[in-house]
Formats: structure tokens, C-alpha cells, sequence
């Protein structure tokens, strides 16, 4: 579909969905894009882009333009109640929604007490750059959702002053992932050295290239050390987590991070924290600085404060969260076995293509010599590959591959952007790209025989392939 095709009320849907968010939201005006080359109307272009931002799908698209206008508070109150109904969790788990997984760091610390807080947040490059201003207490761009102008790194009033924050890596010099149990020791540090102030624990469960650290062993070793000196966080932004490893995390007094533009395929940028009851139930006032970052109806109704913030509507989040959420639930209804089916046919067709026919690496999404623990994440995680590149003719470096994620979209391809993982002997970053499946790909990939399926990733892997070696071609000498 071209944007000029789109119909009065399906410009105007496309409209609101641009609104509501900071700068990273707004399109193009030539290209009627977003600076992640996606856009919140259907595009038709070749996309496995999960692992970074979606194009909304055609279904998702013709669900919101069939809403009409909505009351905000109701409509974010029906959608709470279908995230617990999709996920399977307890209807005192408190809801709070964001424009943005970076805005959901803020939640986090308004959670964790008004007195002095210590962020340990794991792999900042990992999970996003602006996360290491907002889980810092800190604006992290030039304006709001509010439309409220703002200074990236200044600190958000009644919060930036108490916080501080550390940056616990998850891969070494070389690119490889730490094991759990060193990122529990480095955890282990961050809370020793916090003195008195409370510390806030991140978990990544499901970083850009996959990798879930520290695992639920090494969680409950550093509960059971310090108790309620620490909150856990629970990065899932990626949304590749299954009910059950949510409840894990909820039964451990965790906030769950989840966003609705990445692997549940809805467009970008919209998000939920997932407030267990225990923390809810002792949560403080949220910070003077909140009236220029939410609206009263995205806190649930009786959260200390939440009256304070501006009771206006945010009709451009509401309709990206519909779409996630309609993408949420349909997938939801497949079983593991088809899940699982798809995801099998995905892995093979990736293998052949990027693999057997570029000389392409699949990076390992658990640290070397721990397959079992990459063997033992949940099925949703296995829908992301990381290919590195760098074994191409000329040896691609990061730099490469960036001019090569954009020269895929210029051919209407779009790949997840490349992450620094790989360490070439030179010093210098290898080029790696992202392949990734969404929930609504899974959902059209399993109306499809195995026949069907099998030709259509082949054909697609292969338009890919093809593309990439025409890109990493070693140039003609003379």
C-alpha cells in the first residue's frame, strides 16, 4: 500500500499513531517514515525487522481504523484487562502504560520508594540507548509525549536528584555474553557499594540479540542476600517472553517490562509495566516531575499522585497499543506446537540462506561453552537470529553493515539494525544484521501448509541473500 492510497479515515488512523510520543515517532515527510525506516501503515516491503520496529499489519491496521473515537481512561481500563486475560495474570497486578519502553524506566523508579535509589541496569547498549538517561531519572529526549520541550539529561523534578545509576555490560571486550553467574556478581557489587539507598535490579530477558541474564537461580540468590533492599526490573521490551516466565518474574515481586512494537508486531512505539500487588500496594506518590511525562488515565485509577497528572487523552497511543494488544491475543490462541512449527521452518530457512549460503555466523545468544542455557529459553526467543557478516569478502565491519541495513531498505527490505557483538582481530566491531519474526508473521506463516510456508521463507531468505551478496561484493581491483 502506498501512503498516497491511504483512504481519509485510514490517513487520519496513520496520523494519530505518529502523535503521542517524542521525536523517534514522527515520519519522514518525503518517505513517510520513521528514522527505523517503519511507519504505522501497512507498506508491503519484505520485513524482519521485529528485533527493532514494525509496520503495523494490514489486520492490526483495519482493527484501529474501525474504532472510531474511544474515551482514553475506558479504553486503556478494557486493555488492561485483555493483557491479563492474553498473559494470564492476576487481576491485582497493576497496569501502567508509556509511550515508549525508555519512558517505562520511569515507572521503575517511581516504584521503588522516594527516598535514594541505585539503578542497576544491565547492558545499556544491549536494550536501548536512551535507557541510560530515563533509568536515570532523567529526560532522555527533546520533548515529551506531552508535547512538554524537554533537555536530554536534565533531571525529571522530585526524581533525577536521588538517583544514580550503573551500567553492568553483558558482553566482554570481544563480544562475548557473561555468563549469569558473573553478571550476578557484578550485581552483587552494584548493591554493596549502594550503601543506603535502595537498588533497583534489572533483568534483560531478551536483549537485541537475545540473551537472558541473570537466570531465575541467580535472581533468587540475590533476593535471598538482600531482601527488600532491592527491586527487581524485568526488561522483556522485546516482548519475547512466554505467560509463564511472567509469572515467574510477578511471583518474585518483579515489574515486567514488555513494549508492543517489537516481536508482538504492533507499530512503534507504545508499552506496559506489569506492577506486582506487593509493590503497588507501597508504592509513593509519583514525582512532581510526572506532569510533563503522563497523563492521569496510563496509572491505574487510586496510585498515590496519579491525580496530579494532566487528565487529557493520548489517542495516538491508544490506537498503537489496540494494535499490539489485537496482535497479542491472536497469537496468544496458537498453540505451543504450531508456535513452535513455524519458528523450526523460520530457523532453517535463515540457516540455509544466511549461513550455508552467505558464510554467515549465527550468534549464540548465551554466553560460550552454556548452549544448555540457550537450549533451555522459551520458544519466543528462538524467533531472532543475529548474523554476523563479518566473514564476507572485504571483512564488513559495523560501519558496513549500517550502510548495509540501509541499502536493504532502499530495495524494500528491512532487517533488524546491527548491534556491536562480534570483535574483529583489528580492534574494530564486525557487521552483524537481525533477523526476526513477529507475532503476526507467526500467526499468516501458520494458516499456511508446510509446503506453502517452506517456499515462502525459501523465497524470501533467498531475495535477502541475494541482496547481501550484491552489497558485500569484494569490489574489482584496477
Amino acid at each position: 500500500m502506498r501512503f498516497e492510497e491511504l483512504t481519509a479515515s485510514e490517513a487520519r488512523a496513520t496520523h494519530l499513531m505518529t502523535t503521542g510520543g517524542d521525536a523517534r515517532i514522527v515520519l519522514d515527510p518525503d518517505y513517510h517514515r520513521n528514522r527505523y525506516y517503519s511507519a504505522p501503515w501497512p507498506q508491503g516491503v519484505l520485513a524482519y525487522a521485529s528485533s527493532t520496529a514494525n509496520d503495523i499489519s494490514p489486520d492490526a491496521f483495519a482493527h484501529v481504523i474501525a474504532l472510531g473515537d474511544q474515551d482514553y481512561g475506558a479504553g486503556l481500563e478494557a486493555l488492561r484487562g485483555r493483557i491479563r486475560a492474553a498473559y494470564g495474570i492476576a487481576s491485582d497486578v497493576a497496569i501502567v502504560f508509556a509511550p515508549s519502553g525508555t519512558d517505562l524506566e520511569f515507572v521503575a523508579l517511581a516504584c521503588a520508594g522516594d527516598g535514594r535509589l541505585h539503578n542497576v541496569l544491565l547492558g545499556a547498549d544491549e536494550v536501548g540507548s536512551g535507557c541510560i538517561h530515563s533509568a536515570h531519572g532523567r529526560f532522555f529526549a527533546k520533548e515529551t509525549a506531552l508535547n512538554v520541550s524537554t533537555i536530554a539529561g536534565d533531571p525529571v523534578p522530585g526524581l533525577g536528584d536521588r538517583v544514580t545509576i550503573e551500567d553492568v555490560p553483558v558482553r566482554d571486550s570481544l563480544g562475548h555474553a557473561y555468563t549469569s553467574a558473573c553478571i550476578r556478581d557484578r550485581i552483587e557489587q552494584g548493591v554493596e557499594g549502594a550503601g543506603d539507598a535502595h537498588t533497583l535490579v534489572h533483568v534483560v530477558h531478551g536483549s537485541k540479540t537475545g540473551l537472558i541474564l541473570p537466570l531465575l537461580e541467580d535472581i533468587d540468590d540475590l533476593v535471598a542476600r538482600h531482601g527488600e533492599r532491592i527491586t527487581l526490573v524485568v526488561d522483556a521490551c522485546q516482548a519475547r517472553i512466554t505467560s509463564a516466565a511472567i509469572a515467574d518474574y510477578l511471583k518474585r515481586d518483579a515489574i515486567v517490562f514488555v513494549t508492543g512494537s517489537k516481536f508482538m508486531g504492533g507499530p512503534p512505539f507504545s508499552g506496559f509495566a506489569l506492577v506486582p500487588p506487593a509493590l503497588a500496594a507501597r508504592a509513593p506518590a509519583v514525582p512532581d516531575g510526572f506532569k510533563s511525562i503522563f497523563r492521569r488515565a496510563e496509572w491505574p485509577a487510586g496510585w498515590p499522585g496519579a491525580d496530579t497528572l494532566q487528565d487529557s487523552a493520548n489517542p495516538g497511543l491508544f490506537l498503537r497499543l489496540e494494535a499490539s494488544i489485537f496482535e497479542l491475543e491472536r497469537f496468544q490462541k496458537l498453540s505451543l506446537e504450531r508456535v513452535t512449527r513455524v519458528i523450526l521452518a523460520f530457523h532453517a530457512a535463515v540457516r540455509t540462506a544466511m549461513v550455508e549460503r552467505l558464510g554467515g555466523r549465527r550468534m549464540a545468544p548465551y554466553p560460550p561453552g552454556h548452549r544448555a542455557e540457550g537450549d533451555a529459553h522459551p520458544i519466543e526467543m528462538r524467533t531472532l537470529s543475529t548474523i554476523d557478516l563479518s566473514r564476507r569478502p572485504g571483512n564488513p565491519d559495523f560501519d558496513d553493515a549500517v550502510r548495509i541495513h540501509k541499502a536493504l531498505v532502499d530495495r524494500d527490505i528491512r532487517l533488524g539494525q546491527p548491534v556491536k557483538c562480534v570483535r574483529l582481530e583489528d580492534g574494530r566491531w564486525g557487521a552483524t544484521l537481525r533477523l526476526g519474526l513477529s507475532m503476526p508473521q507467526i500467526v499468516a506463516f501458520d494458516a499456511t501448509s508446510d509446503a506453502e510456508m517452506e517456499a515462502k521463507l525459501g523465497s524470501e531468505m533467498d531475495r535477502i541473500a541475494r541482496a547481501i551478496e550484491q552489497l558485500t561484493r569484494k569490489p574489482r581491483s584496477g
